[in-house]
């Protein structure tokens, strides 16, 4: 594992298995603490490529969103009264 920038790791390079699997090098899962058990999200773009988050991470951050829908919808509504 080298950081190449402050927060930025390259962890190498994991090879596929026969089942479309891949193994989490140790330094990675130590470093953003993914433990067994824990759910992964998978998201991608066919131009930028994979990325896998933790899925509890993203929960915080749909929550946080959805809490802020009614300030989105407040300043919407502003926005379309003449």
């Amino acid at each position: 594992m080298s950081e190449i920038q402050k927060g930025k790791y390259l962890f190498g390079t994991v090879k596929i298995g026969e089942r479309g699997q891949i193994v989490i090098p140790k330094e990675a899962r130590e470093v953003f603490n993914i433990k067994p058990g824990d759910n992964l999200l998978l998201v991608g773009d066919e131009e930028k490529g994979i990325a896998i988050v933790k899925a509890d991470l993203m929960k915080d951050l749909a929550l946080k969103l959805l809490e802020n829908m009614n300030n989105v919808t407040d300043i919407v509504d502003l926005e379309k009264k003449p």
